[in-house]
């Protein structure tokens, strides 16, 4: 009997080289835009509604996350999907707009003094140098599962899901700890 063709399966070569070119281009596009001088706009957006946008998403995404492991865990696959990819893509729309915000405004600088500093620049750190450890965690993951290699998925998954749902959540406390910083 013939088996479906599975296009994530007979490609695997392919979309793991996009996988890798991808993990590689992102982390240098943001490097590259605290090292650009912003563009100068005209008043048409107030750029100042995307950083609690971006905590949101952020949010989101560690809900969700919390939501797939417990959907796993209870055999609902089909909604541990659902969460998943929402997850991603809500993952994929904070990138888009954190890169916008980013390209048309100047850095905010965290303005606590004394032990909070410590502890504002270790989630920081930490939250930086693991997002962009984890897409290509996060995108192996997702490879796995569409080519129905789903040992490889469990493995993954693993390490996936912890530093996944890190990134989420630093991301939201870092907003609120730099967030009466910001100028309006």
């Amino acid at each position: 009997m013939n088996q479906p063709t599975n296009f994530f399966a007979n490609n695997e070569q392919l979309w793991a080289k996009i996988i890798v070119i991808v993990s590689i281009l992102v982390p240098v596009l943001v490097t590259l835009l605290f090292y650009v001088q912003p563009p100068q706009m005209a008043n048409s957006f107030d750029f100042s509604v995307l950083p609690p946008f971006h905590a949101f998403l952020n949010g989101s995404v560690a809900v969700l996350l919390v939501l797939s492991f417990y959907f796993i865990k209870n055999k609902n696959v089909q909604a541990h999907k659902i969460c998943n990819l929402t997850a991603l893509v809500l993952s994929a729309t904070f990138l888009v707009s954190y890169v916008t915000y980013h390209t048309f405004t100047e850095s905010t600088k965290f303005g606590g003094e004394g032990a909070i500093r410590y502890i504002y620049y270790f989630l920081l750190l930490t939250h930086i140098v693991l997002a962009a450890i984890i897409l290509p965690i996060i995108l192996f993951t997702f490879l796995y599962a569409f080519a129905n290699k789903f040992e490889q998925h469990r493995k993954i998954a693993r390490w996936t899901f912890p530093l996944w749902l890190y990134v989420s959540v630093t991301g939201v406390i870092v907003y609120l700890m730099i967030s009466p910083y910001y100028q309006h």
